[in-house]
């Protein structure tokens, strides 16, 4: 089966979309990764969204254009993977939609927005969609995020002490066991990093290219000491966050609170940079990992990079090109495997990740240009992922 997978992460700057082609062969789930893209959303819908996103206030009317145009650019991104990667041929398409509020109260995850409208998808490119993926689960008492847990565990299976790093807009973990994998939300990597360079930049830079203002800072420790105080990092997993609790309005209520409001940029994003890997070193110490396989847009960080490298001296860090995924469509890859398991009614997630009662099958189903056709259920899951090279054969 041929998949075309999109994802659009708490940045809110580009849809990651991966082709893949996928066949579950006994207990293995094959993938061969046919290409990859990032496609930049439009500027003004950024700028729209960048705009609603909590704690701003919002109109149902803002909403409603959100969803429609966030749908029109995932169809927009998925008919360019069918064009250049597909040869104008796929059989479902799976699409993240981009959160736009996730309702966490402590320990509990109350709810979930995800916009995205799937039909400008289906209407576009006449593939049926897979969507929404996040709501069933937090519907059955889990968080809905990471999702990715399920698929660190089918790809690090057998490796004793290894664990993934995704440093998106969120830090999130997967500490893989089997089905006791345990996937959670560490804290804030490139959603205060950008936010703090957007505001002192006035809009004129959007991140920290290669982290080398914050390499030239110097690491604030009353700044610092203030921001590791936020009562998430107490919070056991599963457990998750976004934007709705890390957001610009915060870094200034903790800027003034440290006394640190004159701070100098450099020294600012310094600081954030020794906030996100302190918090991912010791997640990563207190599991006992040894080998973490990292991948997200915070890996374009060097900075970063050389921070956790330095704090994890006897862990190897592993990037996800190693095992034939690109790094920064890692996630795309993961919702694209998840909307497999969807179409062959496989639950999507694991309850000792999210929190939830019980694995439940992922996601809504819309239909393309035709009638709905899925295949047959299939008899059992797979235990592990295998990502083959262009050499070898799905089957």
């Amino acid at each position: 089966m041929r998949i075309i997978g999109g994802m659009s992460g708490t940045s809110a700057d580009a849809i990651d979309v991966i082709a893949l082609d996928v066949a579950l062969a006994g207990d293995e789930l094959r993938c061969l990764v046919l290409g990859h893209r990032a496609v930049a959303l439009p500027p003004g819908l950024r700028a729209d969204l960048l705009a609603a996103l909590p704690p701003a206030p919002t109109s149902a009317a803002a909403v409603c254009r959100l969803d429609t145009g966030l749908g029109q650019a995932f169809a927009a991104a998925v008919q360019l993977a069918l064009d250049e990667i597909c040869n104008a041929t796929a059989d479902f398409a799976v699409i993240s939609g981009q959160t736009f509020f996730h309702d966490v109260d402590g320990a509990r995850c109350l709810g979930t927005l995800q916009l995205g409208q799937p039909s400008w998808v289906a209407e576009r490119t006449g593939l049926p969609v897979v969507s929404d993926l996040r709501s069933r689960d937090v519907a059955a008492g889990g968080h809905g995020a990471p999702l990715v847990g399920l698929i660190d565990a089918l790809l690090l299976a057998g490796r004793a002490g290894s664990g993934a790093l995704n440093l998106g807009g969120i830090a999130n973990l997967s500490v893989v066991a089997g089905a006791s994998t345990m996937a959670y939300d560490i804290g804030p990597a490139n959603a205060l990093l950008d936010a703090a360079i957007a505001w002192r930049s006035t809009g004129v830079l959007s991140l920290d290219i290669d982290g080398q203002a914050a390499a030239r800072g110097h690491v604030q420790q009353p700044l610092l000491d203030v921001l590791l105080a936020d009562p998430f990092y107490a919070l056991a997993p599963p457990r998750s966050t976004g934007k709705e609790a890390f957001h610009l309005p915060y870094l200034r209520d903790a800027l003034q609170r440290s006394g640190a409001e004159d701070i100098e940029t450099d020294d600012l994003l310094a600081t954030l940079i020794a906030l996100t890997a302190s918090t991912v070193a010791q997640a990563v110490t207190a599991h006992g990992l040894i080998e973490l396989l990292v991948s997200g847009g915070g890996c374009r960080n060097r900075t970063l990079m050389g921070e956790l490298a330095a704090r994890l001296p006897g862990v190897r860090l592993r990037r996800s090109e190693e095992f034939g995924i690109p790094e920064q469509a890692k996630e795309a890859f993961a919702f694209a495997v998840l909307g497999f398991l969807t179409v062959h009614g496989l639950p999507g997630a694991l309850p000792s990740a999210t929190g939830a009662r019980q694995a439940r099958i992922l996601g809504s189903i819309t239909p393309g240009a035709g009638p709905l056709v899925l295949p047959e259920p299939a008899a059992a899951g797979p235990v592990r992922i295998r990502v083959l090279d262009g050499h070898q054969r799905l089957a």
